[in-house]
């Protein structure tokens, strides 16, 4: 029995069962922040994660520990654990949405593999690194998020539609209108407005479309006293944002 506890392929249920109270915990502690921003991948899935990852760490190292000795036998600890890092890759790309022109759930499939790690981590012993990269996956998720949002994705992409007369001062107006609310107008497009949207117009005034691309500041009311803003400059007949 000494032989068996000194050896490298054993370990006791006393130790499994740790290993894997708390890779629930680690996976818990980041699938409840997940959880509370309503993600798709939240605290059950956070710790379904982890947990199975520990438990095939598990297994990869002490499940096979009876073939050890065979001489037609190798054992190769970390297999197991590659095949959980691509299989986690495949339920990560389930979190992820392309719809028009934005991307979301990157950051959700990254946590997902970094909890599977975390699990991996844990199942091997790696008890002081899994929890040192649980505080830093907080961090990141919550404190780094804030961050981002106040400095660097502080402003959203409108796109906003304008059926209005077409005269000299019209986009010189719009122009300082945007000016006003902080907004940067990144592309604008002008046509012909078609003829369902030109049959109530004055005659002798033709009717234009202008479709602006903007980026105005995140706040919703910024964007609704814009709107309102520009639907009051002279020639304006409709106006619509997306």
């Amino acid at each position: 029995m000494l032989i068996a506890l000194e050896s490298p392929w054993y370990i006791s249920e006393s130790e499994i069962t740790i290993r894997l109270v708390i890779a629930l915990v680690l996976g818990g502690i980041i699938g409840f922040e997940r959880e509370q921003h309503n993600h798709a991948a939240g605290f059950r899935t956070n710790i379904l994660v982890c947990v199975g990852a520990c438990l095939m760490m598990l297994l990869s190292i002490y499940g096979f520990s009876d073939f050890v000795n065979e001489w037609n036998v190798r054992v190769d600890p970390a297999r197991l654990a590659a095949a959980v890092i691509t299989g986690v890759g495949f339920l990560g790309a389930g979190t992820i949405l392309f719809t028009g022109k934005k991307i979301s759930g990157l950051t959700t499939a990254a946590s997902l593999w970094v909890v599977a790690a975390i699990g991996l981590a844990v199942g091997a012993g790696f008890y002081y690194a899994s929890i040192a990269v649980t505080v830093m996956v907080i961090l990141t998720l919550w404190l780094f998020n804030k961050l981002e949002q106040r400095f660097i994705r502080n402003r959203h992409e409108y796109r906003i539609h304008l059926i209005c007369y077409d005269h000299i001062a019209l986009l010189k107006t719009a122009q300082e209108k945007l000016n006003e609310h902080k907004a940067t107008m990144q592309k604008l497009i002008l046509s012909d407005a078609d003829e369902t949207e030109a049959e109530d117009a004055v005659p002798d005034r033709k009717l234009i479309k202008l479709t602006m691309l903007v980026n105005v500041q995140r706040k919703q009311n910024d964007i609704v006293s814009l709107i309102h803003d520009l639907k009051q400059v002279e020639g304006v007949r409709w106006i619509e944002y997306e």
